[in-house]
């Protein structure tokens, strides 16, 4: 078959599909995936499709949909709701803008279930993936190749793992979490407190934190304590008031009336336990909660550490979206910058922690 055959052979396809894979149209032209992607690049060079990761789309798909050739995208989360629904909201938004579709696909934070979603999802032809994978940097050695197979663009969300756990980098956009920790330990600082009691969750987001409050402490010469302590989210939790008082207990045994709770949740039920106790917030416990979802809302308003949520999936959309446009984008590794929200629940304590 003649190289113009191909050409008007790929082409027609892509009209028909408005997306082309290489090892498809090598199986289907009977040539190899070296010859398919030359075809790309002497088309893509005519301006008559963008070639991409895996394969190629059409021109007018990358600058502008259209209402029978729209690009879609795929966006792979732990959650739709809480935390990441302003993600979805923020990706969205910038989709829109581009005249782009979001498909997402939700994990809960299971492995096998974010396989399952991201094969339903990539089976339907997404030209590009967002993903915020169930596992976080700290469980980086547990990562397999998943990512290294598919053959789409990919931008991580609140990850930063590539090499030498997975084949290749990739572009990621996530929050400065040891920033975020930073934020808070230096607020206590300014208020007076040098010893500061410390409970995180078994979360994703605990890694970094762990690991900004090590730096922040050494910096600012200040004492922290990190409680083993479990901490309930919600009153009706088993033994929730004997693991409340237990932290308690361990903030009056360390002489700290400051605390730097992950999440909100945790946050809002330490306050309200605390008052049951007769402590007063702020005057004899200062809070500071990760995450600022719900902060704003418990019995004495908290204040909070507030991750760029939007903004994150706005600027990881428009990676991805710009990186499809111009497949030799240099790859990015981008940090935003997380933001402390003053309420109520924190100030300088100066009495003595009451029981």
């Amino acid at each position: 078959m003649l190289a113009q055959e191909r050409h008007e052979l790929i082409l027609r396809s892509l009209r028909r599909h408005g997306r082309l894979r290489v090892a498809e149209l090598a199986g289907e032209l009977g040539v190899s995936a070296i010859t398919v992607r030359r075809d790309l690049a002497e088309l893509d060079s005519a301006g008559l499709l963008r070639r991409v990761h895996g394969g190629a789309i059409g021109t007018s798909t990358a600058d502008q949909a259209t209402p029978g050739n729209r690009l879609t995208i795929g966006i792979v989360v732990p959650s739709a709701t809480s935390y990441y629904s302003d993600v979805i909201r923020g990706a969205e938004a910038i989709a829109d803008r581009y005249g782009a579709r979001l498909v997402l696909g939700v994990s809960g934070y299971d492995v096998s279930t974010e396989r399952e979603r991201l094969d339903k999802v990539l089976g339907i032809g997404i030209a590009g993936l967002l993903i915020s994978t169930a596992l976080g940097d700290g469980d980086a050695d547990r990562m397999d190749s998943r990512l290294d197979d598919i053959d789409v663009p990919v931008v991580l969300l609140e990850r930063a793992f590539g090499f030498p756990q997975l084949r290749r980098e990739y572009d990621h956009v996530r929050t400065d979490h040891a920033y975020g920790a930073m934020l808070a330990l230096r607020h206590f600082v300014a208020l007076g407190h040098r010893r500061i009691a410390i409970n995180l969750q078994a979360t994703v987001t605990a890694y970094w934190l762990r690991l900004g409050i090590e730096a922040a402490a050494k910096a600012l010469g200040v004492e922290v304590f990190l409680s083993p302590v479990d901490l309930p989210a919600r009153g009706d939790d088993p033994g929730a008031v004997t693991q409340l008082d237990a932290f308690l207990a361990e903030c009056e045994s360390f002489g700290s009336r400051a605390v730097l709770v992950h999440s909100d949740e945790h946050g809002a039920r330490l306050v309200e336990r605390a008052m049951d106790l007769g402590l007063r917030v702020p005057e004899d416990l200062a809070v500071i909660a990760y995450n600022d979802v719900t902060a704003s809302l418990a019995v004495v308003p908290l204040t909070a550490v507030c991750p760029p949520r939007r903004a994150l999936g706005e600027t990881a959309c428009d990676l991805l979206l710009r990186k499809l446009r111009s497949p030799d984008t240099p790859t990015q590794h981008l940090s935003l910058l997380p933001t402390l929200n003053t309420r109520t629940s924190c100030g300088a304590a100066r009495q003595p922690l009451r029981r």
